[in-house]
């Protein structure tokens, strides 16, 4: 249960973050429309807030997102994205700029702009699939994260059709792996991420879950974030507690940290959650308890 994880570690603008240890990605939305928390950060004032809060609790990478990306959802011009993400950015990176900071976004427009002023890290969750995407991470540099998704927001959901879901998320993982390499994406700059939530059904899930440690055979750290998505409120329902028949978003933290842990133990380097101080408590306690289990 404790087994130690992959040597990984990634670098960028001069810092380095060792993955032989659980990191936590700390959720950062600046959306009106977003499925947790739209429309709570969209000030710089508040946003830099939040940011301040998740450092004093332990925060290890705050992940920045302008875009929703959640079922159904809309998607928005490099222009809007550019004007909710600049001004934000510019002040993250003004005040904290020894953060490691990720961009959470599809387009390689926009990622361009924020490594510009300073952004660590490309949070992709369609893989680096638009046009000129692969090339703009080449040219970057920087690490990214490529996401396993099927369509868009609108469509994901009418996409999930799997035989054997864990082999074909695998399998469609690698491929976009191997066309970020074949673009010039070094192998020591990708971190992998199944994408939990994104054309994924509740038995799909719960087959994801339980075989994650599979998709260490692609040799690449990975990312799990399940933070106060819909399959965790399925899967409170699912238990038949009362109480959690019906749940929003952000009832299912302790949910969420439950997965992180069995996530840390199957080889996720990066828990990406909303609630960072949980998720932190969480694994200083989990791995107190490794180390006493080694040291007997």
């Amino acid at each position: 249960m404790f087994n130690p994880l992959p040597n990984f570690a990634l670098s960028a603008n001069g810092k380095i973050l060792n993955l032989s240890k659980p990191r936590i990605m700390g959720i950062l939305n600046i959306t009106p429309d977003s499925f947790s928390d739209g429309g709570e950060f969209n000030a710089i004032d508040t946003a830099l807030a939040r940011v301040d809060e998740m450092i004093k609790q332990g925060v290890d990478i705050v992940d920045i997102g302008a875009e929703s990306t959640r079922p159904n959802a809309d998607t928005i011009s490099d222009e809007i994205e550019l004007a909710r993400l600049t001004p934000i950015v510019e002040q993250i990176k003004k005040t904290y700029p020894n953060l490691w900071l990720s961009i959470d976004t599809s387009s390689p427009i926009v990622m361009e702009a924020m490594a510009d002023l300073g952004a660590d890290m490309w949070n992709d969750v369609r893989g680096l699939k638009r046009a000129g995407a692969v090339e703009m991470a080449s040219r970057l540099g920087l690490p990214v994260v490529i996401m396993h998704a099927r369509g868009e927001p609108a469509t994901m959901d009418k996409m999930a059709v799997y035989d054997e879901v864990v082999s074909e998320v695998m399998a469609e993982l690698g491929r976009l792996v191997d066309r970020a390499t074949q673009a010039g994406v070094r192998h020591d700059n990708i971190i992998i991420d199944v994408g939990m939530g994104f054309a994924k059904r509740y038995d799909h899930h719960i087959q994801m879950v339980k075989n994650l440690g599979e998709f260490g055979k692609l040799g690449y750290p990975m990312l799990f974030g399940v933070s106060r998505k819909r399959f965790l409120g399925e899967l409170l329902a699912n238990t038949k507690l009362p109480h959690y028949q019906s749940t929003t978003p952000t009832q299912r933290d302790t949910a969420s940290t439950a997965l992180a842990l069995l996530a840390v133990a199957q080889g996720a380097s990066i828990i990406r959650t909303h609630n960072v101080a949980q998720t932190m408590e969480a694994l200083a306690v989990w791995y107190s308890l490794a180390d006493r289990i080694d040291d007997d």
